[in-house]
């Protein structure tokens, strides 16, 4: 089993480096998923409410524990704040609702998910709650502040709802704004983070202020050509291109490896998502190597600013520019 390094957090807890992301796994196969995961040494498991899955993966998370071959305090296990729940009022209620989905006590880390609010959905009436009030087509702001939202997280850390909590999809002004009030400063921060989207910034607010920062769409355009992005589309998959491949074939490793390690040496975790085992195996196996400092340079100079996770990339809106 891969000996996976952990990232010391603010918190004091330990966060295991590389995790598996639970975005887009189908909830018929989520359980076997995790369930195959955890086998294969994986501890962190990166969830959400909008993923619609976290039923599915608390089944995979129980069966494991059920035959020994892990204990809840082995594991590290994230979930998000959607954001139809800013109100403060609606934060608690809503963590007690996803960890019985998940079938634990606590969340080892939970993020405010975007930096929008939006007017509160009830669970019954439809959950996830979808980016739209109507669950089609309306979008409707609630008027919670960033701040009273982050004060109703603050309050799950006593509560023992959760160990510790962090932003997610935040950019820098927006994080001076939060530790300038936070009497629990953010553990961690989420972002896209790929070598067309390198955000060096960003990451380096982050280094500065001790918050560790993790990595997601890793794998860059291949998240979400799905989706029909045009611009996804048009790109050069990163794992087709040549400086990646060249690296890859140099170290005897897959170009997946090669764009997984480049994010890991650089000190963020990872949280790539695959359903099949050998890439999940592959996909653990990205710290026992070294790329040299020109390798990391190369990667980094493939640099785009190219955005893939942003609302006006899945539906129309002249609401929701969060990363203007």
């Amino acid at each position: 089993m891969v000996a996976v390094p952990n990232i010391k957090l603010s918190s004091g807890y330990d966060m295991p480096q590389v995790g598996l992301g639970l975005w887009k796994v189908e909830n018929e196969i989520a359980p076997n998923v995790v369930y195959d995961a955890i086998k294969a040494g994986y501890r962190l498991f990166d969830g959400a409410c909008d993923y619609g899955n976290e039923v599915e993966c608390g089944q995979g998370v129980a069966r494991a524990i059920k035959e020994g071959i892990v204990k809840r305090e082995e594991l590290f296990i994230v979930s998000k704040l959607w954001n139809t729940f800013h109100d403060a009022e609606r934060v608690e209620p809503i963590v007690r609702k996803q960890l019985a989905d998940w079938g634990v006590d606590y969340f080892d880390l939970y993020l405010i998910h975007f930096p929008i609010a939006l007017e509160y959905v009830d669970p019954s009436v439809r959950y996830p709650p979808s980016w739209f009030y109507d669950g089609e087509k309306e979008i409707r702001p609630s008027k919670a502040t960033i701040q009273s939202t982050w004060q109703a997280m603050e309050a799950l850390v006593p509560a023992g709802l959760a160990r510790s909590i962090g932003v997610s999809n935040f950019q820098a002004q927006l994080l001076y704004d939060v530790l300038r009030y936070a009497k629990i400063r953010p553990a961690t921060l989420q972002v896209e983070h790929h070598p067309y989207l390198v955000q060096q910034e960003l990451l380096n607010l982050c280094k500065a202020e001790g918050i560790a920062v993790t990595a997601y769409s890793s794998f860059g355009p291949a998240s979400f050509q799905e989706f029909n992005m045009e611009h996804a589309t048009k790109l050069t998959p990163l794992m087709e291109t040549e400086a990646i491949k060249s690296i890859a074939a140099k170290h005897g490793k897959a170009t997946s490896q090669v764009l997984l390690r480049w994010a890991t040496q650089r000190g963020l975790a990872i949280i790539p998502k695959s359903t099949r085992v050998d890439y999940l195996e592959a996909n653990l196996a990205v710290t026992d190597f070294d790329l040299t400092d020109d390798e990391i340079a190369q990667i980094s100079s493939l640099n785009k600013g190219i955005r893939f996770n942003q609302p006006s990339n899945y539906f129309p809106t002249e609401l929701l520019w969060i990363f203007g």
